[in-house]
């Protein structure tokens, strides 16, 4: 029987290096661990990649049952397979016996040579370099891969972002039926808090297999911090910036989504500078296809920015619009291509984020993020919110 080809194949990489083995040890947090096993687990279990292909998964007894089942490595090792319980008493520190177990796996395919991620454990190289093997940290070999999607990721990316669009509609829908007391919002009874809203969103993603940390629902002038989560009771007449970005409990895919919303009555100031984002957003998404670097990308925001009045990162300012453009998004929120001041080319089966915005600490800030995926000749904006600011 012919041996199936190994998909994820990075025998080139190793063979550049002079690496007989590349080899993760983490929990499927690791975006790279999961990517290469499809298999989920709290605990810390092993993937390795031999020099001619063959790969290796190695995880607890426990769990071999569920990795012969789960996962896509066809090779399962347990630690128990290497006298694991013995070495621990031999060794009198189960962190010790592992790394013996993971030594003997290794000698037995020839390894001498270890290539690594440069976040691999520093108590594990450190015990392996004392049993003779030699190490070198690496630039993740499967960051390329991850960037382009297939068509079950792009549908699991598709899922997720649909349920962001519908916590993201139940968040504005609960502003817009808000009403203004002595300047605050009030939501059926109640001062409506960026907390409350938060819960509604949680609630939500929730209902549809998903979670999400670190929500933004940022009111008033502190919406000019870009990565301020929010917290307090919503005022009228102030920007309301919106950033929900849901993983698939299950699937472990991330979406993305920021929408800005103001209840009551916007400045001119205000309403320019949303105006100016959804400008800059709509000229940068109409330039996104395959062979577009994401320096033109960037510098088409910067652009319409600047012809319109406001500062840029790309002058160094610390106020207008003081970060990158977008980013994939997949199994890290954040990977990719990164479409900044970069010339890297934006690919077929990318999926990434146009975010442009704008802060000012004396006003607040506008922020606009919809998820687009570059198709072979153009992209499919999977974002379907629409964008209204007053509401």
């Amino acid at each position: 029987m012919s041996k199936e080809k190994n998909q994820l194949d990075i025998s080139e990489v190793l063979a550049s290096h002079k690496m007989d083995v590349f080899l993760i040890v983490g929990n499927s947090s690791n975006a790279d661990m999961f990517y290469t096993t499809r298999f989920f687990a709290s605990d810390s279990f092993a993937y390795m990649q031999l020099k001619d292909g063959e790969e290796i998964l190695v995880v607890s007894e426990m769990e071999r049952g569920r990795a012969e089942l789960e996962s896509r490595v066809p090779s399962i090792k347990t630690m128990q397979d290497c006298g694991y319980r013995e070495k621990v008493k031999e060794r009198g520190d189960p962190a010790v016996a592992y790394c013996d177990c993971l030594a003997e796996i290794l000698q037995r395919h020839g390894v001498r040579r270890i290539a690594v991620p440069r976040d691999f454990p520093y108590h594990i190289a450190q015990t392996l370099k004392e049993e003779g093997f030699t190490f070198e940290a690496l630039k993740s070999p499967f960051s390329q891969m991850r960037a382009r999607k297939n068509e079950s990721e792009l549908a699991t990316v598709k899922t997720v972002q649909k349920a962001c669009n519908t916590a993201m509609e139940n968040a504005v829908q609960m502003i817009g039926n808000s009403e203004i007391v002595d300047g605050k919002l009030n939501y059926q009874g109640f001062d409506l808090t960026s907390e409350l809203i938060r819960k509604e969103i949680d609630m939500t993603l929730l209902e549809f297999g998903c979670e999400s940390e670190s929500t933004i629902v940022a009111g008033g002038k502190g919406s000019a911090n870009p990565h301020w989560e929010g917290e307090g009771v919503i005022m009228a007449d102030e920007p309301v910036v919106i950033d929900i970005f849901p993983r698939s409990k299950k699937e472990r895919y991330f979406a993305d989504m920021t929408r800005t919303v103001l209840k009551g009555d916007s400045s001119e100031k205000l309403m320019d500078m949303y105006e100016s984002v959804l400008a800059a957003q709509e000229a940068a998404i109409a330039m996104v296809k395959p062979g577009v670097k994401c320096s033109e990308i960037h510098n088409k925001v910067c652009d319409v920015f600047e012809e319109r009045g406001y500062s840029s990162i790309r002058d160094g300012s610390t106020v207008g619009f003081i970060h990158s453009t977008g980013h994939g998004v997949g199994l890290d929120i954040h990977e990719l291509p990164y479409v900044g001041n970069s010339d890297v080319e934006l690919e077929a089966g990318n999926i990434i984020t146009i975010e442009p915005g704008l802060y000012y600490p004396d006003i607040g800030g506008v922020r606009l993020e919809d998820l687009l995926y570059v198709t072979d000749d153009g992209h499919e904006n999977l974002t379907e919110m629409e964008k209204s600011f007053v509401v």
